[in-house]
């Protein structure tokens, strides 16, 4: 097992901590429901701590981190997208960039490994 690097560790809290949130907290069914897709709040979710916990084991088996982190990758992005398509304003839709931008780092950062 090799030290999980900074980058990773906030990507697996994050997505768990938010993950669990789009899971549980009402106040995700209202922003769900702004974004246009309340339906996928339960996906979403499930995705973003599933995606955490692949990062985990990747730790051990590196190939189930780099589709974890691609995955994330995707999940942020299609983020971004949603954000830009409800005209959110770019402090709104900073923190999904900055996520893709993290997501993709450790997605290139894991593939060297494989």
């Amino acid at each position: 097992m090799t030290s999980i690097d900074l980058p990773t560790l906030v990507l697996i809290i994050s997505f768990l901590v938010y993950g669990g949130r789009c899971l549980c907290a009402e106040q995700m069914v209202r922003e769900f429901e702004r974004w246009g897709v309340p339906r996928l709040r339960y996906v979403t979710g499930s995705l973003e701590v599933l995606g955490a916990l692949g990062l985990i084991v990747g730790q051990w088996i590196p190939w189930i981190g780099f589709l974890a982190a691609a995955g994330l990758s995707l999940l942020m992005l299609c983020g971004v997208f949603v954000r830009i398509r409800i005209r959110d304003t770019l402090l709104q839709t900073l923190p999904a960039v900055v996520f893709l931008i993290v997501s993709v780092l450790v997605t290139c950062r894991l593939a060297e490994h494989l």
